[in-house]
């Protein structure tokens, strides 16, 4: 048995099928099935039983279980414990600036418990440079927003899109938004525009402190991200156009020799999603 095989074996009985499972590990269902019957091959007996669409697990298979949680938590810790004295000098990490107050800080923490001897190089920029940013191998991870169904990155924190400030009856309705390349901003903008509802953008803002600041001061509306909001009125039941919902993942680059592995991610994303 090893010890991938496990964790898919866990992820397939708490999600109740193997479409899901693939799912959540990022990984194809073909090669979960494949897991999954090399596993019982190694156990000598079945461990699923289906009912309708939803997987049971059979007598042995309740018996893994409950040996496969310790095995994973034990093999995960063995390894924090051994990398944790590795001297890594330098990781770049990009995350967008509206970010940087909320989801940053809980991932430095977990990043630092994987390895004392961490030294983070954070650079603040939009989701698409992070991207670019990532594939031309200036640096090893990035926090980038994606759709709700997409499978890129690991998923750390959902999130949705919120109208802040003082509701507004100004003609035009004045803007704060992100750049051009942010969601919300194509989101808002297009979305006044099906309206018919006039507005003026006062500022393209490059920071989430910026964009809180003109709000603050009764200047304009904002868009961002409902995280991001803090301590802002956020707008309901005001005829504005719905904002999209989006989730925060974290991807790595592959173009560089990065010294953060998928797995070691996928253990440091689902402890910031447990945090929630």
């Amino acid at each position: 048995m090893d010890i991938e095989s496990l964790r898919s074996f866990i992820a397939c009985v708490e999600n109740g099928s193997f479409t899901r499972a693939a799912s959540q590990l990022h990984r194809t269902q073909s090669a979960i099935s494949m897991q999954m019957k090399k596993l019982q091959q190694d156990v000598g007996k079945p461990l699923f039983e289906k009912s309708g669409r939803k997987l049971h697990l059979t007598q042995d298979g309740h018996t893994l279980m409950r040996y496969a949680r310790r095995l994973v938590r034990l093999h995960d810790d063995t390894l924090a414990s051994m990398r944790s004295s590795e001297h890594i000098t330098q990781l770049r990490l990009g995350c967008p600036d509206d970010y940087a107050e909320t989801i940053l800080p809980a991932l430095v923490n977990q990043l630092h418990q994987h390895w004392a001897n961490l030294e983070l190089d954070i650079h603040c920029m939009s989701s698409n440079r992070i991207k670019d940013a990532l594939d031309q191998g200036e640096l090893d991870l990035g926090i980038i927003t994606r759709s709700p169904g997409s499978e890129e990155g690991l998923l750390l924190y959902h999130d949705q899109g919120v109208w802040v400030g003082t509701p507004s009856s100004q003609v035009p309705l004045p803007l704060a938004i992100f750049q051009r390349d942010c969601r919300f901003h194509q989101a808002a903008t297009e979305g006044l525009m099906k309206q018919e509802r006039p507005f003026k953008v006062i500022a393209n803002c490059g920071s989430a402190s910026a964009l809180r600041a003109l709000v603050k001061a009764d200047l304009a509306v904002g868009a961002l991200a409902k995280s991001s909001a803090q301590d802002l009125n956020i707008i309901t039941h005001s005829g504005l156009p719905a904002l999209p919902a989006i989730e925060v993942v974290l991807i790595r680059s592959n173009t560089t020799a990065n010294p953060v592995k998928e797995d070691d991610l996928r253990t440091i994303c689902d402890a910031i999603q447990s945090i929630d």
